[in-house]
């Protein structure tokens, strides 16, 4: 079925358009094409460009993958980061920031479980975990633990010796 939007405005606004029978979309301001919109079966690609130089291509296939060209001369799937979360683990474990992240709990002296809004579709994911503070002179790091659809296991130690300890800046993200 074929469609056709129209619509335009005054002044400094800009026109949609398409033309019946194409499925192209095309947004549109003072007679340059700032974006264009097609729709092939399932698929929708969009390009945008900043007057008329510098071009964005983005593409959303059929199975809900989003690729994009930045700037390396070809379009690729995008893995966005689907979990991560900035904490305090000393004293009362305090999150500082967080995206698809529910709470985080506090298993013993540098041991924490950060929990997920949202699950992952199963355990293959990639978690990366670190942390910002130097221990009485002594460095530390953090170490992915046990993972599960909506948790992973995080722990913070010294490089030394592996002690755990409770650390003020820890950061977890999980790509998916």
């Amino acid at each position: 079925m074929a469609s056709s939007i129209n619509a335009s405005t005054s002044g400094a606004g800009g026109v949609i358009t398409t033309a019946d029978n194409t499925g192209i979309l095309n947004i549109q301001s003072a007679g340059t094409t700032v974006a264009a919109i097609a729709s092939t079966g399932m698929a929708v690609t969009g390009t945008l460009s900043a007057s008329g130089a510098a071009t964005l291509s983005s593409t959303l296939g059929v199975t809900g993958n989003l690729s994009f060209n930045s700037g390396y001369g070809s379009s690729a799937v995008a893995y966005g980061c689907r979990a991560w979360v900035n904490f305090n683990g000393t004293g009362t474990v305090a999150i500082r920031g967080s995206g698809n992240v529910t709470s985080i709990t506090d298993n013993g002296v540098g041991d924490y479980t950060v929990n997920m809004t949202n699950a992952m579709p199963d355990v293959n994911y990639s978690s990366v975990a670190c942390c910002n503070y130097d221990n009485a002179g002594g460095m530390t790091d953090a170490s992915i633990g046990n993972q599960t659809a909506a948790s992973c296991r995080v722990i913070s130690h010294d490089i030394a010796g592996g002690t755990k300890y409770d650390l003020h800046a820890m950061n977890v993200s999980i790509f998916r």
